[in-house]
């Protein structure tokens, strides 16, 4: 059972897998002596200077879309009347989340990768440098992913959390077009964005307020900052089991927000369905002339909880990756180069956003060009 648990926290802390496996591509740094976590053998992905350098050349350029693109989204929602409904509000907060990826988290990787490739001895919170006595952890002393991995943890919680407040209000606003206004106000929205932030980053530092037993290490094959074990004898501590809150957020979140979604274009279906009956003359004398429609939802609600349809969908393709890596360990495989492309997948969502605004929201994309071309004034006529 230990190596279950083990095996399912290694997406947020693969220092725990790679300190306790004895497969192939895993070895022991120079003397890491009692008590220090083992660093797993470099591979393909993670050796050399060429393969680095195209991996900080990669890192640059994500970080880079990914703060340009929640910019523009940002501006775009502060310039329009849309920023100022509930699910502006929302579209704000997980433009926000995906930027704090982009600004700290990327730059903190880039900054590591050349550390490691212009100097001969690793940083500190490199991997393998989580040291504990024979009696039990050292008092854990602060280093820089003590900051950044929470914060990347913090951040994914946030997204999710967020599509699936977003699922919710559009699904109120398709199920119940009615009572939209009454339910979903500027102040419970505002209420519970805080909430699900102040929710997420309580999450992401569960291990680090809840036990002595994990610090925050750079992995050499995700090149993150993830939670590790601070191990004595390649024993794992006895709360091990803690890191299972995240995987289990995750999973409830994403399936909360498919079934939400479910309900929501069923409805739409129906509407749709109902309204080509009507327009065929099939429903005048059965409904009134109404088609059984007087309830039904705008428009742009439709579009909007479609558009929000595809972010969930985009999120949960990009989540995918972490959720194969987790049941590969399960069954034994360590998967380090596989841990690499993951976690950077899942960070690359973060740049997804303001694409498929672009893509699907005709007043995101005039806001746009209104942003790059300021002689033209916004239309006046324009509604959230």
């Amino acid at each position: 059972m230990a190596a279950v648990v083990a095996n399912l926290s290694v997406p947020w802390g693969t220092g725990v897998l790679m300190g306790l496996t004895d497969a192939p591509n895993q070895t022991v740094t120079a003397s890491p002596g009692p008590g220090r976590s083992l660093a797993p053998l470099c591979t393909v992905c993670c050796c050399g200077l060429l393969n680095r350098t195209l991996a900080v050349v990669f890192m640059v350029s994500l970080a880079f879309a990914i703060v340009v693109g929640n910019v523009i989204t940002l501006t775009v929602f502060m310039q329009t009347r849309q920023s100022r409904t509930p699910q502006g509000y929302l579209k704000v907060s997980l433009a926000v989340a995906d930027m704090m990826v982009g600004v700290l988290v990327v730059p903190f990787s880039v900054y590591t990768e050349i550390s490691l490739m212009v100097t001969s001895a690793p940083p500190a919170w490199y991997q393998g440098g989580s040291a504990v006595t024979a009696g039990g952890p050292t008092s854990r002393s602060w280093q820089p992913c003590m900051l950044i991995g929470p914060v990347f943890a913090g951040c994914t919680f946030v997204s999710i959390s967020t599509i699936f407040l977003m699922t919710v209000e559009r699904s109120i606003a398709i199920l119940r077009p009615l009572h939209k206004d009454t339910l979903v106000t500027r102040r419970r929205t505002l209420f519970l964005i805080l909430a699900s932030w102040a929710g997420s980053f309580l999450l992401a530092m569960a291990p680090l307020l809840l036990s002595k037993s994990f610090t925050l290490e750079y992995n050499e094959c995700s090149r993150m900052c993830n939670y590790a074990p601070l191990l004595v004898g390649l024993q794992l501590p006895a709360d091990s089991n803690i890191m299972l809150l995240f995987p289990a957020f995750d999973f409830t979140l994403l399936g909360g927000t498919l079934a939400v979604n479910i309900m929501s274009f069923t409805s739409i279906r129906r509407y749709t369905r109902k309204r080509k009956l009507l327009s065929e003359g099939s429903l005048g004398l059965e409904a009134g002339g109404t088609g059984g429609c007087s309830h039904r939802p705008s428009f742009s609600d439709i579009k909007a909880a479609k558009t929000i349809g595809i972010l969930t969908f985009a999120f949960t393709a990009s989540f995918s990756p972490i959720a194969v890596f987790v049941l590969g360990n399960v069954v034994g495989y360590t998967w380090c180069n596989f841990s690499f492309f993951a976690f950077w997948i899942l960070t690359g969502n973060s740049c997804c956003n303001v694409i498929i605004y672009s893509v699907r929201d005709q007043r995101f994309r005039k806001g746009v060009m209104l942003l790059f071309h300021k002689d033209r004034s916004p239309p006046h006529s324009e509604k959230s």
